[in-house]
């Protein structure tokens, strides 16, 4: 049984991760309920069906890596660090690693940040997308799609508003559907 490569982050309203410092502290709604779903976004759900969870050296130089002691984490980095603990340092193909990974059954959360999930966007190797979108406009900082990438059809699975902030979850579309 092949597991999943998840992507799952939030966005500004105009597409970013993270501020120019890296920063996520705007990463809030808006306390505005009038909208809300009956149904809710649930993190710590999410999480639950997670083996492996992928983020790049400044998620990890960050403490994002200290949030997830009981999963296995994969870090992608041009340095040569040895593991420790259930932190596992890459510098080679790492979305051969991942997708052997998926393959042996793991579902991974891809954490962040933007180069990494670059790679696996741009080799279509992503199962679901659920992207929360944040009822903010940065103007500057660091982008979640870069340039280049390959055309990905998606279907929307379900969605979900809580504080203004919309989380909507798709799958990869069936090439033979229309």
């Amino acid at each position: 049984m092949s597991g999943k490569i998840i992507l799952n982050l939030a966005i500004s309203l105009d597409g970013y991760i993270a501020d120019e410092n890296g920063g996520y502290d705007w990463i809030v709604g808006d306390d505005n309920s009038k909208l809300n779903t009956e149904n809710k976004s649930d993190f710590a759900k999410f999480l639950e069906g997670i083996d492996v969870v992928v983020m790049g050296r400044n998620c990890y130089n960050q403490n994002f890596h200290k949030d997830y002691k009981e999963k296995d984490v994969y870090i992608a980095t041009s340095e040569n660090i040895a593991d420790y603990e259930n932190y596992h340092f890459m510098n080679g193909d790492i979305c051969k690693t991942i997708s052997d990974l998926k393959n042996q059954g793991k579902n991974i959360f891809l954490f962040g940040g933007g180069v990494v999930i670059d790679s696996f966007v741009k080799e279509d190797i992503i199962d679901e997308y659920i992207i929360g979108i944040i009822p903010t406009i940065l103007g500057k900082g660091r982008k979640l799609f870069l340039e280049n990438n390959p055309k990905i059809d998606l279907n929307l699975q379900e969605y979900s508003v809580e504080d203004g902030i919309i989380v909507m979850k798709y799958s990869k579309r069936n090439k033979y559907e229309n």
